[in-house]
């Protein structure tokens, strides 16, 4: 049993945006939620898991371009594509990407998940620095339920970094990595569907799927909800 207390109505997840699994894992778990007419009742909360904290290591374009093979085809309509952008324009650290999250929740918990979206889609499709405030706030300007200033405001005083890395640190050593589900049931999953080992060292080799079954997403809203 984990340790997480998730209220009635939510999913907690773990995530890093420059996850790769966890953009296809939220994906899936979004588009489930919405066949099964549960977009108004279910909400997500996306909580830090700090990879390049975790992992001791910046986020290099050696550890995850090798995954862009393996991920992408998982769902193809993400377009997730090769780093299309100069490498010295790499982004290095997720965090204040995922701080600009964090703010976004205090507005709406939609106002989070669209940016959190945009964000991952705008690293694995479309190339752009997403550790950079202006690309952030750029991003945030095509989110609908986010509201620019009001986040340019939270980035530029900090106010979300604090409890996002308190939560952060308090729960780091019970998460099994990104993306890992919390449910109020008391049952969690990490990375549900699929199964991968890693051929060679990161950043000098590359995952291998072993296993795929994006229908678990189907029950796991069941259980969620």
């Amino acid at each position: 049993m984990s340790r997480i207390e998730v209220p009635d109505g939510t999913i907690v997840v773990y995530t890093d945006v420059m996850c790769g699994w966890s953009t296809v894992a939220l994906h899936r778990f979004y588009r489930a939620r919405h066949e099964a007419g549960l977009d108004d009742q279910l909400e997500v909360d996306l909580r830090l898991f700090l990879l390049e904290d975790v992992n001791r290591t910046p986020l290099t374009s050696s550890i995850i371009e090798p995954e862009k093979p393996v991920v992408g085809p998982l769902e193809p309509d993400l377009d997730i594509t090769p780093w299309q952008g100069d490498l010295s324009a790499w982004p290095v650290t997720s965090l204040p990407a995922n701080e600009a999250v964090h703010a976004a929740r205090a507005q709406s918990p939609a106002a989070a998940e669209q940016l959190d979206m945009a964000l991952r889609l705008a690293f694995w499709r479309d190339s752009r620095c997403v550790s950079m405030r202006h690309e952030i706030l750029a991003i945030a300007d095509g989110c609908e339920a986010v509201d620019t200033d009001e986040l340019r405001a939270a980035l530029d005083d900090g106010r979300a970094r604090g409890p996002m890395m308190a939560q952060y640190l308090r729960d780091r050593d019970v998460v099994a990595g990104s993306p890992h589900f919390f449910l109020s049931d008391g049952s969690d999953q990490h990375n549900p569907g699929i199964s991968f080992h890693q051929q060679g060292t990161t950043g000098a080799g590359f995952p291998v799927l072993d296993g795929d079954d994006p229908k678990a997403y189907d029950e796991l809203v069941r259980r969620a909800a």
